[in-house]
């Protein structure tokens, strides 16, 4: 990438992430097209091609800077310095809804592109995912005290669970939508996390 995009004001640079981000979240990597990017952001494709070499090289900017965007606000919102699993995953909501108030198609496209089987990015998706992924599932596990949850429980497949939950939640509204609603998200999630503490929670005498 051409470091004169990070030399645009942050304004101009949202723009382009922002076109990024909702042409990429509503198509397939192959059926993307530069010049719709660039028709998005209201710049010549050629100068988009000016800061980015190819559409594999934007691609691939785009999932990191999501990955990079989600993470300064989680620890904004403080996720992880809670011992409480809940909470945590509480603030974990907020934050990333907090994103995508900015960002709005960034989840979408975060979504979109974990399924993209387009051979150009699909192994380096997957093998940042992996590496991200492990990394937060170990450091939540971590912090974790049994004894705050049902006897028994298997505290990784409960994880485990709540993951693919959420996933399967995110990729039925993206079919539907072609967009993901902030404020279904919110009102649905919180739902969510009530059922989870109902069944997951230790009973308290």
């Amino acid at each position: 990438m051409n470091q004169k995009f990070y030399a645009l004001p942050e304004e101009k640079r949202q723009v382009i992430i922002n076109a990024g981000f909702r042409v990429f979240s509503r198509n397939t990597y192959k059926k993307s097209p530069m010049q719709e990017i660039a028709d998005c952001a209201g710049i010549s494709k050629s100068l988009l091609f000016h800061y980015f070499q190819n559409k594999r090289e934007l691609y691939l900017f785009l999932w990191n800077q999501a990955a990079e965007l989600t993470m300064e606000s989680l620890l904004r919102y403080g996720c992880y310095e809670s011992s409480d699993f809940f909470e945590m995953i509480e603030r974990g909501m907020q934050a990333k809804l907090n994103v995508m108030r900015v960002y709005p198609d960034m989840a979408a496209f975060a979504v979109k592109a974990f399924y993209e089987e387009a051979a150009e990015v699909s192994a380096e998706i997957q093998k940042s995912y992996q590496r991200h992924f492990g990394l937060k599932a170990q450091n939540i596990l971590s912090r974790l005290n049994p004894e705050d949850f049902v006897p028994g429980l298997d505290l990784a497949l409960m994880c485990r669970e709540m993951y693919l939950v959420s996933e399967g939640y995110l990729w039925e509204m993206l079919r539907q939508r072609n967009t993901l609603d902030t404020e279904a998200l919110e009102r649905d999630f919180s739902n969510l996390l009530q059922f989870w503490k109902h069944i997951y929670l230790a009973r308290k005498e």
